[in-house]
């Protein structure tokens, strides 16, 4: 689909998003783009980090006081 894009075609999605958002707000969009994709990256990278750990056995789980079953013998 991406690759029957020709250079006229992106011309037109430029223009069509020039239009829709305008000349002023585009700076301030594409840094907010840039910023959710750094975002991403690293979500990405700590989740692959914490998976290798996870594989080698060095990391120990830890169980959270709300999901761990209380016993009522009182």
């Amino acid at each position: 689909m991406l690759a029957n894009l020709n250079g006229w075609h992106l011309v037109i999605i430029l223009f069509l998003v020039l239009l829709l958002f305008g000349a002023p707000k585009l700076p301030g969009l594409a840094k907010s783009v840039g910023e959710s994709m750094k975002i991403f990256k690293k979500e990405v990278r700590e989740v692959t980090d914490d998976g290798e750990k996870t594989a080698d056995g060095t990391t120990t789980s830890t169980t959270d006081a709300s999901t761990t079953p209380r016993s009522d013998a009182a």
